[in-house]
């Protein structure tokens, strides 16, 4: 149930924010002009638009199922705000049923083609050289070989990473952040977990994680979708006893 709502959050979340960007896309394809701010209200509602639309056009980059289409949202949005409802090509009160099961559905299908690429991609990564498979599924490869301790449950520990995903799109690093990371080996993923009890301190390492050891079917915000295999460059740094 709380899954449930979440998503349903999330859907009228994105129902807000495409509303807010339709109009402007409308203006556009019908080539006309530019809308002139005659008022202070005018101004803020120009504003909204801004500031929902920003955050529409990134949401809208990871819509499930495919593309979307910005057109038929568009033209969805107009129609209603207008009251040209004989013109919908979905009912009103059919819309947020639809919705809510359209991407339900396709986040489905979405996540079980994840999990098949990832089943595919580790079966024939575990057999190339220098790659290292745990019984948790873990995999990895040692790039440079540290001479420290490893870290334990109950260390801290200070590293630099960059994590990508299987096409090669990069979600976060350290480097972004602008310093190495430090926190404790239980506060990360469990593949973090099991992989910084494997290497020494100076090893630099590349990790293959399965959804099950990172974030799972949940998976985390935009870039890291339901059953996401994760793929990291790791270097440890330090240790914090």
């Amino acid at each position: 149930m709380k899954e449930k709502n979440k998503r349903m959050k999330k859907i009228n979340i994105l129902l807000i924010l495409a509303a807010s960007m339709a109009y402007p896309l409308i203006a556009q394809q019908n080539a006309s002009p530019r809308i002139i701010l005659n008022s202070a209200v005018d101004s803020a509602c120009y504003a909204i638009g801004i500031n929902y639309g920003t955050g529409l056009g990134e949401q809208m980059k990871s819509f499930p199922g495919g593309e979307a289409n910005l057109n038929a949202l568009a033209e969805g949005f107009v129609r209603a705000i207008t009251g040209d409802f004989e013109a919908l090509l979905i009912e009103p009160d059919e819309a947020q049923a639809f919705l809510q099961s359209y991407i339900m559905d396709a986040t489905v299908k979405e996540a079980e083609a994840a999990k098949e690429e990832e089943n595919r991609f580790l079966v024939e990564n575990k057999n190339r050289e220098g790659v290292i498979t745990t019984e948790s599924g873990l995999q990895y490869k040692i790039i440079t070989q540290g001479e420290g301790d490893k870290p334990t449950i109950d260390d801290r520990v200070t590293v630099n990473y960059t994590g990508v995903l299987l096409d090669g799109t990069v979600f976060d690093s350290s480097e972004r952040h602008g310093e190495p990371l430090t926190i404790g080996i239980t506060q990360v993923i469990s593949g973090w977990t099991e992989l910084l009890q494997l290497i020494p301190v100076g090893s630099k390492c590349i990790t293959w994680i399965p959804a099950e050891l990172g974030y799972g079917a949940q998976g985390a915000g935009q870039a890291i979708k339901p059953n996401t295999m994760l793929i990291y460059e790791i270097e440890l740094l330090n240790i914090e006893k």
